[in-house]
């Protein structure tokens, strides 16, 4: 095989593959027009991008509807709600990613393993695409555990803030929607949402319950409850705020004790691998060398 047929390949590949990502960016423009001008007026964190099989009912939107099993396609709607909708990432940029990896990876491995067939690459050929296939999924998964993370950290600083707003004669709803409207990131994202939903309508119920299947994290489930626990049963949310803070400022730093104590023990294999033999080489190589010297 010509040591420039992989190359060839992949400036063939490559580019159509950002060609079709920038055309089914383009193809959400009107969509996202539309949503802006909807939330003309409320807080300016964007909902996220509605890229989903069912809004396209023509064209490719239609056969990968056909084609992608509805449990995949949970899934991936799952990934996304819980990685917040990042910019650029649709359900359509999703599975067109997975194919195009998936196919060019195939294409390139053929290539390779037609040169010079065998056992191991007979392997490579099968575990390769199907690894590229699944590596959006997995790109996903890690952004949203990444977002999990912070919206746990954030949280409690978050309920802080619900406190003093209530102490100051806020109801829950306005010190909801002052501590999204003060705050960064993930979670005050999720909270502008929340206050949106609840503004255009939706049961404040249903909205909160919403956003802890956005959120994906336990510490919102528990707030989450106790909130509507407090509301069912005439409860003082003060008092409800107060004791979730402070529920949350212990598991806050009973996770960072955690994370201390594991560090030695991730440590140990990259000072096994990496430093321990170069010591050895240094510390005893040169009495081996003294030594075979004399010997011989």
């Amino acid at each position: 095989m010509s040591p420039l047929l992989v190359p060839a390949v992949l400036a063939v590949v490559l580019p159509l593959g950002w060609a079709l990502w920038g055309v089914l960016g383009r193809s959400n423009r009107s969509l996202a027009i539309a949503r802006r001008n909807l939330t003309r007026g409320l807080a300016t964190t964007a909902l996220p991008e509605v890229g989903s099989l069912e809004s396209r009912g023509t064209g490719s939107g239609a056969l990968l509807r056909t084609l992608t099993p509805e449990t995949a396609a949970r899934r991936m709607r799952r990934l996304l709600d819980v990685a917040g909708w990042p910019p650029g990432w649709t359900m359509m940029r999703l599975l067109w990613s997975k194919i195009a990896l998936g196919l060019g990876v195939l294409l390139v491995a053929g290539l390779w393993f037609s040169a010079s067939p065998g056992p191991v690459r007979a392997l490579l050929l099968v575990a390769l695409p199907i690894g590229a296939y699944h590596l959006p999924e997995l790109v996903l998964s890690r952004m949203g555990k990444d977002r999990q993370e912070q919206i746990a950290r954030q949280l409690p600083d978050v309920l802080d803030q619900m406190v003093i707003c209530v102490a100051a004669g806020l109801g829950f709803e306005a010190a909801l929607s002052r501590a999204a409207a003060n705050g960064k990131g993930a979670l005050a994202a999720e909270l502008t949402r929340t206050v949106q939903d609840i503004a255009v309508g939706r049961p404040r119920r249903e909205a909160y319950e919403a956003l802890v299947r956005r959120a994906h994290v336990p510490d919102v489930q528990r707030f989450v409850g106790a909130v509507n626990q407090a509301d069912a049963y005439g409860v003082s949310i003060s008092d409800v705020l107060k004791v979730q803070a402070e529920e949350m400022r212990v598991k806050r730093r009973q996770r960072a004790e955690e994370a201390a104590m594991k560090v030695p023990v991730k440590v140990t294999f990259p000072l096994m691998v990496c430093i321990l033999p170069a010591l050895l080489i240094i510390v005893v190589g040169p009495a081996v060398m003294g030594l075979s010297a004399s010997l011989g």
